[in-house]
């Protein structure tokens, strides 16, 4: 079955905006671009909006979204069964406030004293499938700070990260030389700004990054949008930064 793009957004929950720019990083590209102009995804696409859609609801930076979904070892199934899990508690959370809030207006508050899921369990099954992520796939100090900084952003702080970072990939795309010293200066832009936004990005997991924007197919496509070689330049760029 094919989805438009409104559609998609729609049953995923998030916005058109969000799903372009999905595309516009690599993380999730259409099914299909018509000679128009419109985008389409497929059941394969959205089984893969799903789970970006998860792990943004544990607060994932979607860098590390995107090294979780191209990792041997994701496992899409258990994905989706976990955030069926946290979507089946937050549906009875609002249920019940809906019943009390039907009964109210009523004029008769019945309480239902079965046990049902808090916000406080919600959330601890939240950090519980937050914490799996992080000491599988990442870093678990980084993974944090960058969750604790991404908590506090505002939409538009966060679109103003995103434009500062793709300022940064356009930038490296023109480069000459990435060894030389404007490619060197772009490195240690790009390094502060990880550090500044997201978490403390040292030499060394600089270099790791490095390498994947040249070996990671999804990270490479999306770079590539900024000038043809643009991912192998910006790798070759921080290895020289990192060896220097």
């Amino acid at each position: 079955m094919r989805y438009s793009v409104s559609q998609a957004a729609r049953l995923a929950g998030v916005s058109v905006r969000t799903l372009r720019y999905y595309d516009e990083i690599g993380l999730l590209r259409p099914s299909e671009i018509t000679p128009a102009g419109y985008r389409s995804y497929d059941d394969e696409a959205m089984a893969v909006l799903q789970q970006i859609v998860f792990y943004r609801e544990l607060d994932l930076p979607l860098e590390q979204i995107g090294r979780i979904l191209s990792a041997p070892d994701n496992d899409r199934t258990e994905a989706l069964r976990k955030h069926r899990t946290l979507l089946l508690m937050k549906r009875q959370r609002l249920d019940d406030m809906l019943r009390l809030v039907d009964e109210t207006i009523g004029g008769i508050a019945m309480y239902d004293e079965r046990p049902k899921p808090t916000q406080a369990d919600w959330e601890a099954v939240k950090e519980q499938y937050a914490q799996e992520a992080a000491d599988r796939w990442g870093n678990t100090e980084a993974f944090l700070e960058s969750r604790e900084k991404h908590a506090g952003y505002s939409p538009e702080q966060e679109a103003a990260i995103g434009a500062e970072m793709e300022e940064i990939f356009s930038a490296f795309g023109a480069c000459g030389d990435p060894t030389g010293p404007e490619g060197q200066a772009l490195v240690r832009r790009w390094q502060d700004h990880i550090t500044k936004y997201h978490y403390h990005c040292t030499n060394g997991i600089l270099a790791c990054l490095g390498q994947m924007y040249a070996n990671d197919p999804r990270f490479k496509e999306g770079l590539e949008k900024y000038g043809p070689g643009t991912a192998q330049r910006m790798s070759d760029a921080i290895a020289a930064y990192c060896e220097g």
